[in-house]
């Protein structure tokens, strides 16, 4: 972390229940931090698009947009935490993660789960994550009966 850099908690944002616990985490963290929050959402093409669709045609970062604004929006309603700032990155997520987290004091991603055995392993963004990221990083994962809004715990 840079000498000027503001502590900061980026959280990973892709609209799963685990990244709308994530927000709420990073929100009860940060002040114990003196951090703000920083939510980013990242989108890449689709493999399957690289030959069919002219780069720059479609809709993603709009899409992302929305999906991070309404992700916010479950997480808090009205009352966003003060300090907290949305970004939509072009990338791959693991790999825009990681770079947002040279900057950060922790980085916060949700894993999504698979049940059974392969629930046991953390999806490949959440694993490069905390391979890679410059910072500490918490995966957070629904827990069995909750309902993605932390309840239960």
């Amino acid at each position: 972390m840079g000498e000027a850099t503001a502590a900061s908690i980026v959280v990973g944002v892709d609209g799963s229940p685990q990244s709308v616990q994530a927000l709420r985490w990073a929100a009860r963290t940060a002040p114990a931090l003196g951090a703000g929050i920083r939510a980013v959402g990242a989108w890449d093409y689709p493999p399957e698009y690289a030959g069919y669709v002219p780069l720059g045609s479609d809709n993603f970062d709009e899409v992302t947009r929305k999906q991070v604004d309404d992700t916010v929006r479950e997480a808090f309603g009205e009352d966003v935490p003060a300090g907290l700032s949305t970004s939509v990155v072009f990338g791959h997520p693991s790999k825009v993660l990681v770079q947002e987290s040279e900057d950060a004091t922790m980085l916060v991603v949700g894993r999504r789960g698979h049940g059974g055995f392969r629930g046991l392993l953390m999806g490949s963004v959440s694993a490069a994550c905390v391979a890679h990221a410059s910072c500490p990083v918490l995966v957070i994962h629904e827990q069995p009966g909750t309902d993605g809004s932390g309840a239960g715990r």
